[in-house]
């Protein structure tokens, strides 16, 4: 095995516009419906995302709203993520165009497979975030920033604190959220101890 160099993807600041989701325990079959989820890639699964939900919304879904288009930073309420385990969640807001999550909590697997992503979840409490919620709506075109470093949120209604846990905070900013980048990085090291063994790794 070959070190390729490859640098790990160090994020210390999302920055972006916003868009809203309202609602409690927005499972992931809502995010990507089951149907979705046979294939072999992950290519095409953004132009799934919310599907269901946004047929029903007849064009009126937060997902389809042109104010909305460009938005890196969604915002969600409690719980957000909930249900069944399937990566196929965050994969696909994130070939939608989301590049981090603001919400009031965020279940624990779909919490840990954004970050294998490296799409920031970070929260915030019921009061800022209902600000947080009503200035994006109010205005889609305002910047948000979220400093991962000094877990503080920037928008047009203010500053605001908000909560990541610092194991996932360490891996954003140091880059170990990439597994395969980790593991290209190491490339010389593990090649030396391979070579250290007493027999042959590949016998």
């Amino acid at each position: 095995m070959s070190n390729t160099n490859d640098e790990l993807i160090r994020i210390d600041s999302v920055e972006g516009t916003g868009c809203v989701v309202r609602g409690d325990d927005v499972d992931t079959d809502r995010i990507i419906p089951a149907r979705f989820m046979k294939v072999v890639t992950f290519d095409d699964m953004g132009r799934h995302a919310f599907e269901d939900a946004r047929k029903a919304a007849k064009g009126k879904h937060p997902l389809d709203d042109e104010r909305f288009s460009d938005a890196a930073i969604l915002v969600v309420g409690q719980n957000f993520g909930c249900g069944s385990s399937r990566e196929h969640a965050p994969q696909a807001l994130m070939r939608f165009g989301f590049k981090a999550f603001v919400g009031g909590s965020f279940a624990e697997i779909f919490a840990g497979n954004c970050t294998s992503l490296g799409l920031p979840c970070v929260t915030l409490g019921d009061s800022d975030l209902a600000k947080l919620m009503g200035t994006v709506e109010l205005d889609p075109a305002g910047k948000i920033e979220i400093d991962i470093r000094t877990r503080r949120l920037t928008c047009r209604a203010g500053e605001m604190s908000v909560g990541i846990p610092d194991g996932v905070r360490h891996q954003l900013l140091e880059g170990d959220w990439d597994a395969t980048r980790v593991l290209m990085a190491a490339g010389d090291r593990i090649e030396k101890t391979a070579a250290a063994l007493p027999y042959s790794p590949t016998a």
